[in-house]
């Protein structure tokens, strides 16, 4: 009958341990196939049996059975491999660390590789091992920009319950002007792209002038209105404001999204629209131009059209991001809006802990 089997049995503890590494997405294929194996063995079935069922060979499955009856979980890990003995112990490999996150260089801002290496006196790709595996990046650096308007939480809820939420029979608009736009020239010709060579252009460039778009997102369909200004005074803002009012249907309200520029809360601006009780104003917080969705299509723009484009005179450029929004509106997609103000302010809240943390602990 051949030789009898021991009983597998698991605890409710390593049931649930099993089942939550077999779910996993991130755990190794090997650990998680033996999980299976176990699980499956748990349930009575034979070793003959679970091998066919998963597609191993039934003296694999009855290595991991023995393994677990002597180890329980810890005998599906691997056994230490033979090869060459570990030269850096923990201490050495927690200095590394210590040093990087603490520490700067006599004469740099950050730690590079090789400087790390002549420090500590180990190998550069020693270093790199250690900062790969701790997920330590000394030379990349990103910016943060926190509001402190005493009303952020109020606009912020405002603003996305305009985007999430639009009010009937109205029409909500993000009105932002990108100021200062250079018509630049080359000072030789743009060579092309060809096979095996990207595009080149001289880093020297001539100035012909500066222009100065205002423009009106419609977040329900995409739709943008642009116009180009000389200068961007609060004149030139009241000019486009009328250019809007001529645009929109009579019957609708407007939201207008914007934000605390002064010239857009000069008494003239104000008094034109409080004799117009259809348009409703609702400020962003200050330094919180993500909020407001007509910047991210002054960086497509950027990016686009302005960023490589070859201007001989101001009127050119202008006739290049008229031409630019014209394509754009022939084919208008809006931006799908996703996170809730609560959703938002979690993740505020959650970078301020973290950054008085960090605080705290070089203090």
């Amino acid at each position: 009958m051949g030789r009898p089997i021991a009983a597998l049995v698991l605890s409710v503890e390593e049931r649930a341990y099993l089942e939550r590494q077999v779910r996993r997405h991130r755990v190794a294929r090997s650990f998680s196939e033996r999980c299976r194996i176990i699980l499956r063995c748990a349930d009575g079935l034979t070793s003959k049996a679970v091998g066919a069922e998963l597609g191993v060979h039934e003296h694999t499955v009855g290595k991991w059975r023995r393994r677990f009856l002597k180890d329980r979980i810890d005998g599906l890990c691997d056994d230490a491999r033979p090869g060459r003995p570990r030269t850096i112990d923990d201490d050495q490999v927690a200095a590394v660390i210590e040093s990087t996150l603490a520490t700067t260089p006599h004469d740099a801002t950050h730690w590079s590789l090789r400087s790390m290496a002549k420090q500590t006196g180990l190998s550069h790709t020693t270093i790199r091992r250690i900062w790969t595996a701790f997920g330590l990046q000394p030379h990349r650096s990103e910016t943060f920009k926190l509001s402190t308007d005493p009303l952020f939480v109020d606009k912020v809820r405002d603003i996305i319950g305009l985007y999430l939420s639009p009010p009937d029979r109205a029409l909500v608009l993000c009105v932002d002007e990108k100021s200062q736009i250079q018509a630049l020239d080359r000072e030789q010709p743009v060579l092309p792209m060809m096979p095996g060579m990207p595009e080149r252009r001289t880093h020297n460039y001539v100035r012909h002038g500066t222009t100065s778009l205002f423009a009106a997102l419609d977040v329900a369909s995409g739709f943008v209105i642009g116009k180009c200004y000389k200068r961007h005074r609060a004149s030139e803002f009241l000019d486009f404001l009328k250019e809007i009012d001529a645009r929109v249907p009579d019957e609708l309200d407007v939201h207008v999204v914007m934000d605390n520029y002064a010239t857009h809360k000069t008494p003239r601006i104000r008094a034109w629209l409080a004799r117009r009780p259809r348009y409703h104003v609702h400020f962003t917080p200050t330094s919180a131009s993500w909020i407001n969705q007509v910047e991210r299509r002054f960086a497509e723009l950027t990016r686009k059209q302005i960023q490589r484009g070859v201007h001989t005179s101001v009127r050119q450029l202008e006739a290049d991001i008229c031409a630019f929004i014209e394509a754009h509106n022939a084919h208008p997609k809006p931006y799908r809006w996703t996170k809730s103000a609560d959703e938002i302010l979690a993740s505020v809240k959650r970078f301020c802990h973290k950054a008085n943390a960090t605080l705290c602990g070089e203090l």
